[in-house]
């Protein structure tokens, strides 16, 4: 019998369906299916299931539906938030008409298809093939349950499917626990007769048994892979264990662990390493190469035999050719250059001396790194380079110990190694920028490897050997010596790489930076072509600093640029290459380089009466500092802006206390002093400033503002001033000058016990400035003033 139906409404199913006389659970979770049950709960109405042709659709219409569904009753709700656990009984099978309802759910028109059924009179006589199927089915069913759990399956069987009495209720509940495909269960759910219910099913269950075993086939092989391994790793125990008490060895194992012997032998061990290397040789004999630590054992070996242990570089010690190679890779430098001559004069004289551990200190783009190289090139010896910069783990120096997983050796034996000899030069770059943390500390790490006394015992973790590293030439660089604990630089010979002067850089960047650009941008010289004064012109208007490296940028970015417009005149008819062969002039340079970045120092043409010229040193080189003291009308005795550090800022309260014990020899009113505040400020506020060097400076702008009388503005002057006015000493005096060179002031002053430095300036420099050696405050006054 079949009818047409009034509405009811669908819940559309996704990777499943529901199959008539089966009690099927679902949960449901869209909204309009939520709404769909509570209309049938409401209205005491049926619901029907259709599974989606594509499970990935969310919001399912007509055309996403399968037309064949199935009528269920709802057995249980259980209503959760936003989600309702739903219990359903399939009923008959329905075949949809219309869907004349989409909101606030789906509606459809159902016509109710026959139902199939299989009496006892339709199994015999000419029901024969229909009973054959059946039981074949049915032993299908219960084959593959076996296969599944072998312990339980047939029991599993008899509760899900024994139970059931009806037979195409069986064949629905096999196709629900198969693990069929959704197409193919829809299949199923269509078959319009019994045989064709029968034939659909058993075919799908031969390819599910013949699924079912090949994977027990699969996972049975690879247990008796697994199994075989075991045994196999105990029959090699119990082989090796006879092996040991005839004293024979396997052939295969013999060949590799003589190899490793073979390396041990060529590296010449000393007596202290070849006890524990013989006992690490040892326990790899009992092990099997399967083992887990085999590898690691050998790794360990393979690494004793690789270190250099005598393996050495003969050194070519000669100060001549050392010479050669320093001014062929570097200009200038003379005094770093002749520090280094020395030790290796001393090396060249007592070939049992220690090298030096030498620190380049100096700001970025001087060459620390490059002239590194050039000592291993006049040495004769192999380079490394390590970089220390953000190194917080002391196990990346001396190694992690074996016991850990991934374990390695530290960098510095693994440089040695790389190297293959024990007497490279080693560069640690960068190692004012270490840290530490709860790893450890690993300028602590460094102490032991830079002080000679101790690192010709050096003893790796991973190793556990002691390595001589007396031997190795270490070198260091630094741009700072502020962050280096001085226990670490107490070890070191500090070697201090000042900035250089623009005649410096210009001969640098005509040896040097010019023909290196051409060769990388593939130019020739007339193509590439920088008269001096082109180089001038790039050195003040578009690079500020110490070194050089932002010169060669600019250089190499003009050499890119001529590059494309040579390629571009090639290309584009009508213009002539030959132009592009001319010289590069300053005039030229806004074009190829945008707008000037920097302009000149120059010191301000007067003074006001508070306003003092100091020379201060950073990292990029010298500034100049301009100090500005104002009377005020407050009670602050002292008012300090400009970023100012600790230090600096007890200068300035020196400095004031100092002109108030000395304010009669400045024609100054005491209680001028003591009414009136003052503020001094020192521009480019943004930047943080610190240390006693401008201890005169300021000392000479409050005499001025309390006195009102200004100050020569052809003067600059650095020093630190005691309460009783004495001048002391001053770093960084070399870059200061220069600076004050750059901007045109030629009289400077500075303490007396500074005088030395004088003699790092260049010639041309030296020759073109007066410089004032004070000792006390009381020469500066009889200088400055106008």
């Amino acid at each position: 019998m079949s009818g047409i139906s009034p509405v009811l409404p669908v819940i559309p199913l996704k990777n499943t369906l529901v199959y008539p006389q089966l009690v099927t659970p679902l949960s449901v979770g869209r909204v309009s299916s939520l709404n769909a049950i509570k209309q049938a709960t409401d209205a005491r109405m049926q619901l029907i299931t259709v599974s989606q042709r594509k499970a990935e659709t969310e919001n399912p219409g007509p055309d996403d539906l399968y037309e064949i569904g199935t009528l269920v009753n709802i057995k249980r709700v259980e209503r959760r938030e936003n989600s309702a656990q739903v219990l359903v009984e399939g009923v008959s099978r329905v075949k949809i008409l219309a869907t004349p309802v989409t909101e606030p759910y789906l509606g459809v028109v159902y016509e109710t298809l026959p139902e199939l059924s299989i009496v006892e009179a339709d199994l015999s006589g000419n029901g024969q093939e229909l009973a054959a199927f059946i039981r074949e089915n049915l032993a299908l069913a219960e084959q593959i349950s076996v296969m599944y759990d072998s312990e339980n399956g047939h029991q599993i069987y008899q509760q899900l499917i024994g139970s059931i009495n009806d037979p195409v209720t069986q064949m629905y509940r096999i196709a629900s626990l198969a693990n069929l495909d959704m197409d193919k269960e829809q299949k199923v759910l269509e078959c319009k007769t019994p045989l064709e219910l029968l034939k659909l099913l058993h075919k799908l269950l031969e390819h599910e048994m013949g699924v079912t075993r090949l994977r027990k086939e699969i996972s049975e092989q690879a247990r008796t892979d697994i199994d075989a391994q075991q045994r196999e790793h105990l029959l090699r125990q119990q082989k090796r264990a006879i092996e040991s008490a005839l004293g024979e060895k396997d052939e295969e194992d013999l060949d590799d662990i003589a190899e490793i012997k073979a390396m041990l032998a060529d590296a010449g061990l000393p007596e202290s390493a070849k006890k524990e290397v013989d006992r690490e040789l040892k326990r790899l004999g009992r092990m099997s190469p399967n083992a887990a630590d085999y590898q690691v054992s050998r790794a360990y070996l393979e690494l004793v035999s690789e270190l250099p242990w005598n393996a050495e570089s003969e050194n070519t010690l000669s100060l001549i050719h050392a010479k050669t190679v320093l001014d062929e890779d570097h200009f200038g430098l003379e005094e770093v250059k002749d520090r280094i001559l020395e030790n290796l004069a001393v090396m060249q004289l007592n070939p049992e001396a220690k090298a030096p551990i030498l620190c380049l200190v100096g700001p970025p783009g001087v060459g620390k790194t490059s002239l590194g190289e050039s000592i291993a090139r006049a040495m004769g010896r192999k380079f490394e380079r390590l970089s220390l910069g953000g190194l917080h783990d002391e196990a990346e120096l001396r190694g992690h110990r074996r016991t850990y997983i991934g374990a390695m050796p530290g960098r510095i034996i693994q440089a040695v190694r790389r190297t293959a000899v024990n007497n490279p030069v080693l560069m640690l770059d960068e190692i004012d920028k270490l840290g530490s943390d709860f790893r450890g500390d690993p300028a602590a790490a460094l102490m032991e490897i830079l002080d000679p006394a101790q690192n010709k015992d050096f003893m790796d973790n991973y190793l556990n050997l002691p390595f001589d590293l007396s031997n190795v030439f270490f070198i260091t660089t630094a741009n700072s010596l502020d962050t280096i604990p001085r226990p670490l630089l107490d070890r070191m010979e500090v070697l201090d790489l000042s900035g250089y002067s623009d005649v410096e850089k210009l001969e640098i960047a005509r040896r040097y930076l010019v023909p290196r650009q051409q060769i990388d941008a593939g130019l020739t010289e007339k193509q590439l072509d920088l008269p001096d004064r082109t180089l001038f012109d790039i050195i003040h208007h578009y690079t500020r600093e110490a070194g050089v490296r932002q010169l060669e940028r600019v250089i190499a970015r003009v050499a890119r640029k001529r590059a494309r417009a040579i390629l571009e005149a090639k290309l584009a008819k009508g213009r002539r290459p030959g132009k592009l062969r001319r010289p590069i002039l300053p005039k030229h340079l806004e074009e190829l380089l945008g707008s000037q970045v920097f302009f000149p120092e120059k010191s301000r043409g007067t003074l006001l009466p508070g306003v003092a010229q100091g020379m201060a040193w950073t990292e990029a080189g010298g500034v100049i500092l301009y100090i500005e003291a104002s009377l005020v009308q407050r009670e602050e005795n002292i008012i300090l802006t400009g970023q100012l550090g600790d230090v600096m800022q007890e200068s300035a309260r020196a400095a004031r206390s100092y002109i108030w014990s000395v304010a009669d020899t400045f024609g100054i009113d005491r209680k001028t002093i003591e009414k009136s505040g003052v503020h001094v400020h020192i521009p480019a506020g943004a930047v943080p400033k610190d240390g006693p060097s401008a201890g005169i400076t300021m000392a000479c702008a409050l005499a001025s503002a309390y006195s009102g009388r200004p100050l020569l503005s052809s003067i600059a002057m650095t020093g630190e001033l005691t309460l009783s006015g004495l001048v002391l000493p001053v770093g960084g005096i070399k870059e200061k000058i220069l600076a004050a060179h750059r901007a045109g002031l030629r009289h400077i002053i500075i303490p007396k016990a500074n005088q030395s430095e004088l003699q790092k300036l260049p010639d041309s420099v030296r020759e073109e400035i007066h410089v004032d050696l004070v000792e006390n405050f009381a020469e500066v006054r009889d200088l400055v003033f106008a």
